[in-house]
């Protein structure tokens, strides 16, 4: 079977006077979200057939390893409660079931377990299902949900009295993220999105009150910025929150009083990004006003405006804080400090001093888990690393004492001690040294003849902890080193480590990711062609662009769902995700400097003809975030340029979106296929 061939339909557009050719523009169907052209569809389930006809010899390799990586998941799984109101709340996924239920007892009676949502049930009658956001009522009676049943992303909001198990009201359409209930268990506040997936208006729905009586309660007018909705942790406010990716705005309401007007906390100003906490009368805000790293401040509940400001935490180049949670006598203050997660504790009476949670591991991510309650004394943590297995803690702030809850059951079996990890620092060709976490299993020859799999992304201030993936054991059970980037355009060495990877430096998150890959090389981690790479999103861009730079560098690459049209999705404002996009990549229908430098980096524009490396790319039809004509284009247009016989594989997910199918064990045959592909490109295709 012969890979597809996309017809080529001349159109030109011209920007700053360049005329820019685009035979394969086509693929954007123009009816978008809907795709019904059929000449598109056509191409798309051709890729597909194509797919599966490549696939189909390897279908034995692909079934062991999915046998083996759902033989690491728990048949029956369910988390650790937390407590909130008067009740115990926890999932759980019965024997072999691909979505969980949602359960809860009263503290009460602990043993008496009743089901408040099942997400089983609901999925049944859908190929794709995705729960959004979950909020229950102060009272404990009222349960509103979301879910997404084509992967769009575009919720539907539903409301159901736990009383008698039975729906409310009408479900409301497009909408997204957690709902946020007020005090009085009547109210309920809800993010609208407009046709065009932004996220522009928060209503406020009254129970018993038909849909079209909600009160817009903010709009937000300028389409590069997003509207978002929280709850302070200690559920007096209601915040309203609107912003891009370098700058943010604040407002609160009281939760007692949800017919209240929202009050400003500091109006927006182009780079200035806060975020907003609440303990005992007093606002404290995370912001980067005066270092780029951020400094923690405390203000007046009545007075929450910059000029009363007072600091708690100056900024430092040392010390990025990342995050802040707020306790009846606490603060929790996330920062990275060397590129390694940190949690400083400090107990609200002045006289005490603060502390850092001590870790062990040279490289490990620590993370805030479920933490409903206000009035505690205990936090709830989830601790990882490249060998230790997902954790849950509960940390005693005034004991300094961690209790492990629960560690992740791999039922096959898992030996920490057989495998070990490292953190290097590998140069960059600017000088710049890059850190790498790397694993394997112990006794590995450093003699260059292991392959590799390198991970990255490098944008939006993304870091990528060195955290445990139980499906990874199948490529270092054979024999394989793995290793993530921590390139720059994440920020896990700090703010600037993000400026360093974007706009104008966009470059240097390439470069970094290829130049890590021969240090490993240099270092005899493995050898030139025995590399296999791997990203998503910003992170497929960032394969497209590494293998266009050095392709006989590495023998495969896998680019998920990857934004690789970078140029022409910057040039179209209609798109939803453009305009909050310039401040990351530069406005190149303004500037014509911005247009020439993504023309120069932008995958699908810098194809030329030559070898390639063995190539998989995905997409989802339905995917707002990356739409699925980038990849098809790019995969398209590579097809008529590379000169090689490697494989070209184009994999669109036709009823999903950005994150590939739902369901725990379906989501798990995409990753065998993916390292399928990597065994047999790199020719490594022996089962175990």
């Amino acid at each position: 079977m012969q890979p597809p061939i996309a017809a080529q339909i001349p159109h030109r557009s011209s920007h700053h006077g360049i005329e820019i050719d685009d035979p394969y523009h086509w693929l954007k169907d123009p009816a978008y979200p809907q795709v019904s052209d059929p000449q598109v569809l056509a191409y798309l389930e051709a890729e597909n057939a194509y797919f599966e006809h490549a696939m189909a010899p390897h279908q034995p390799l692909i079934g062991s390893l999915f046998d083996e990586i759902k033989g690491r998941q728990p048949a029956l799984d369910e988390s650790v409660p937390y407590r909130k109101d008067g009740y115990w709340y926890r999932w759980r996924f019965a024997e072999g079931a691909q979505y969980r239920l949602w359960l809860r007892s009263s503290v009460a009676d602990p043993d008496n377990w009743t089901v408040i949502l099942d997400e089983p049930a609901l999925a049944a009658a859908h190929d794709y299902f995705s729960l959004g956001g979950m909020a229950i009522s102060p009272d404990g009676r009222y349960l509103a949900w979301s879910a997404d049943t084509n992967g769009s992303e575009r919720f539907t909001l539903s409301i159901t009295d736990l009383a008698d198990n039975v729906a409310l009201d009408e479900p409301i359409e497009l909408t997204m993220d957690s709902p946020v209930w007020a005090s009085d268990n009547e109210h309920l506040f809800y993010l609208r999105l407009n046709d065009n997936w932004r996220p522009y208006q928060v209503l406020r729905h009254r129970l018993g009150r038909p849909i079209k009586d909600d009160v817009v309660v903010y709009e937000e007018t300028d389409e590069a910025f997003f509207v978002g909705l929280d709850q302070t942790q200690s559920e007096a406010f209601i915040l309203l929150t609107t912003g891009d990716h370098v700058t943010s705005e604040v407002r609160f309401l009281p939760a007692n009083a949800p017919t209240a007007s929202p009050q400003l906390i500091c109006p927006r100003r182009t780079g200035h990004e806060y975020d907003v906490d609440h303990r005992e009368g007093e606002f404290y805000i995370r912001s980067n006003d005066e270092h780029k790293n951020f400094r923690l401040i405390r203000t007046p509940q009545s007075k929450p405006s910059p000029e009363h400001w007072e600091t708690v935490i100056a900024g430092s180049d040392d010390h990025y804080l990342t995050g802040h949670l707020c306790l009846r006598h606490w603060i929790l203050v996330s920062e990275r400090i060397a590129g390694l997660d940190q949690l400083r504790v400090m107990h609200c009476e002045p006289e005490l001093e603060s502390h850092y949670i001590e870790l062990h591991e040279p490289a490990y991510s620590l993370d805030f888990g479920a933490n409903a309650e206000y009035d505690t004394d205990v936090v709830r943590l989830t601790y990882q690393s490249m060998v230790t297995p997902t954790t849950v803690y509960d940390y005693d702030l005034a004991a300094r004492q961690l209790k492990r809850r629960k560690v992740q059951e791999i039922p096959t079996g898992y030996a920490a001690e057989n495998y070990e990890t490292v953190r290097i620092s590998a140069p960059a060709r600017d000088g710049a040294a890059i850190p790498v976490s790397v694993v394997f299993r112990k006794g590995l020859q450093r003699d260059g003849t292991a392959p590799l799999y390198l991970y990255g992304y490098g944008a939006y201030g993304i870091a990528i902890p060195p955290g445990f993936s139980p499906s990874r054991l199948s490529l270092l059970d054979r024999g394989f080193v793995f290793a993530i980037a921590h390139i720059r355009g994440g920020d896990d060495l700090g703010y600037h480590w993000y400026e360093d990877g974007k706009l104008a430096a966009r470059e240097n998150t390439f470069n970094d990711f290829i130049d890590v890959a021969k240090h490993l090389v240099e270092q005899r981690f493995t050898a030139a062609g025995h590399i296999a790479i791997a990203g998503g999103s910003a992170g497929g861009e960032l394969v497209g662009a590494a293998v266009n730079q050095a392709p006989a560098l590495f023998g495969a690459a896998v680019a998920h769902v990857p934004f690789v049209d970078v140029l022409n999705t910057m040039l179209d404002a209609e798109l939803p995700l453009t305009p909050i996009e310039w401040p990351e990549w530069g406005n190149p229908i303004e500037d014509k400097r911005v247009f020439e430098h993504i023309r120069s980096y932008s995958p699908y524009d810098a194809l030329k003809a030559g070898s390639y490396p063995a190539m998989l790319v995905t997409a989802g039809l339905n995917d707002p975030r990356v739409t699925y004509w980038e990849p098809a284009k790019y995969v398209a247009r590579l097809r008529t340029l590379k000169t090689d016989q490697n494989w070209l594989l184009l994999k669109t997910n036709m009823g999903a979106g950005h994150r590939g199918k739902s369901g725990r064990y379906d989501a798990l045959q995409e990753v065998a296929e993916e390292y399928a592909f990597i065994l047999v490109s790199l020719g490594l295709s022996r089962p175990g």
